[in-house]
């Protein structure tokens, strides 16, 4: 059975660039990177304790390996306890950031990220 996400596959064009959206923006920080036989790959969290990570992969490298693989962005939820501050600095940061709305389930806001891939992030204050 499975019991938790462990990492999620991010795909994307370039990955210096992804990192240092991710972490400036975000906050968020380099777990491991490895480069070994030709793919390099950056494992990215929220923090370094968090349990669930993201995978940087170099999307072209990956559709030359296996083009059988779906390369699209997957649709994922952050949860922010500062969801305000995080809103204020995205749109300091000039980010793409959605308008800010109150959804059954809370506040709600989405953004792109530096390859206009867009994300949500909801308020769990």
């Amino acid at each position: 059975m499975i019991n938790k996400i462990g990492q999620i596959m991010l795909y994307v064009n370039n990955q210096d660039e992804s990192v240092k959206f991710w972490t400036e923006n975000l906050g968020f920080t380099v777990i491991h990177e490895e480069n070994a036989h030709g793919i390099r790959w950056i494992q990215i969290a929220p923090t370094k304790s968090a349990e669930t990570s993201i995978i940087l992969h170099n999307k072209e490298v990956i559709a030359q390996m296996s083009p059988e693989l779906n390369l699209g962005t997957p649709s994922l939820m952050f949860f922010s306890d500062q969801f305000d501050v995080l809103y204020n600095k995205l749109v300091n940061n000039n980010v793409t950031v959605g308008e800010v709305m109150k959804m059954p389930t809370g506040r709600v806001f989405n953004f792109a990220d530096n390859e206009e891939n867009y994300f949500a992030v909801m308020d769990k204050s």
